[in-house]
């Protein structure tokens, strides 16, 4: 499925070397001088889920198969970039094609790293971003009002609901603050259509160095602080040293990281971050041949989860044999939760739920 986050931020506060750890290449040239990615680089990167392996070990399967997140690097965006300034067109039009966005903040000194302003505030660099969205959105909108005002007092109905849903849009703009603080309850789909930037969720991502990459630093921690009053999730990694720890073998990255007081890699917990942003959840399959992850959003009802996996099997669905992981996993697999009664069989109503282990009957 086509879930995307797209990495954006001013230039060089880390967006190419985080991409480039994320997706273990060097498919994003990482240069020390602005607009070093002009073309936004697309990798998808496996969503870490230890569950993949618990129930594949159960299963006895030949192979597992996680499912994937797509992760877009944009080029930097500077201040008028809503202008046109330096590639803001460009930036403008990439970051609408993405379903949500991955802020980095640069929250590091480093005199051998220039910024763009000069000196580091992650605070000011987010301002400087979000503002150059908004006006973006605000330029969008009221070229939209004129022609739906036209259309609204000659009684288009279509004209007069989209004119409702745009004004307190086009309100909170005005008032400097994104749309996604005012999307009416219900109304999140019409919104999704009007394309605004502000309108997507955001995750900030601080890029701390080395030495603060388990704990954090003051400037990340203004960062938590603003997110926070925001309502949105923040992720403190170190943008180097994953990218060092993505070239390592995976058998050596787990020591390499404790070595650094690490639990768990910055990467991992952007990449689930990231899953969460979107609203999405995981439901598996799992037989002899493989254990499979699969991507559905929160709320997906039974056919429509088993189209993700093959059209007929939406279009001739039947039931789905359904276990809860935890079911599965404390009843040894299938045979056994069939046995404990913990095996339900679902209809077309059922809204799958993270981790249920699914097998859907279809017919064609």
């Amino acid at each position: 499925m086509g879930f995307n986050c797209g990495i954006v931020g001013l230039p060089n506060v880390g967006k190419s070397t985080l991409f480039n750890a994320l997706t273990a290449t060097v498919a994003a040239q990482a240069a020390n001088y602005p607009f070093c990615t002009i073309e936004p680089n697309v990798g998808r990167v496996a969503v870490p889920d230890p569950r993949l392996d618990v129930l594949a070990k159960i299963g006895k399967s030949v192979k597992t198969v996680p499912t994937s997140l797509e992760f877009v690097d944009i080029a930097g965006l500077v201040r008028g970039a809503a202008k046109g300034e330096g590639l803001g067109n460009q930036f403008l039009a990439n970051i609408r094609e993405v379903d949500a966005i991955i802020h980095v903040l640069r929250c590091f000194e480093d005199d051998d790293i220039t910024h763009v302003e000069g000196h580091i505030d992650p605070l000011r660099d987010a301002d400087t971003v979000e503002t150059e969205l908004m006006l973006a959105d605000l330029e969008s909108l009221q070229k939209r009002v004129p022609n739906l005002q036209k259309k609204a007092r000659g009684n288009d109905r279509a004209a007069a609901a989209e004119l409702a849903l745009i004004e307190p849009l086009l309100k909170v703009l005005e008032d400097g603050r994104p749309a996604r603080t005012a999307i009416p309850a219900g109304e999140e789909e019409a919104v999704r259509r009007l394309q605004l930037l502000t309108a997507k969720p955001v995750l900030y991502v601080c890029n701390v160095e080395e030495a603060s990459a388990a704990t954090g630093n003051a400037q990340s921690a203004r960062v938590a602080e603003m997110a926070a009053a925001q309502g949105a999730a923040h992720v403190i990694v170190s943008a180097a040293i994953e990218a060092e720890v993505a070239q390592l073998p995976a058998g050596e990255r787990e020591e390499f990281l404790e070595g650094l007081g690490l639990a768990d890699s910055g990467l991992d917990r952007v990449i689930r971050a990231g899953y969460d942003l979107l609203g999405l959840i995981t439901y598996f399959t799992c037989g002899p041949k493989e254990t499979r992850a699969w991507t559905i959003t929160r709320g997906t009802a039974a056919p429509a989860a088993a189209g993700v996996i093959h059209g007929d099997f939406e279009r001739g669905f039947i039931a789905c044999e359904t276990i809860a992981y935890d079911d599965y996993v404390a009843c040894n697999g299938e045979a056994g939760a069939r046995e404990a009664g913990k095996l339900r069989i679902e209809g077309r109503n059922y809204i799958v739920q993270d981790g249920d282990v699914l097998l859907f009957r279809f017919n064609v």
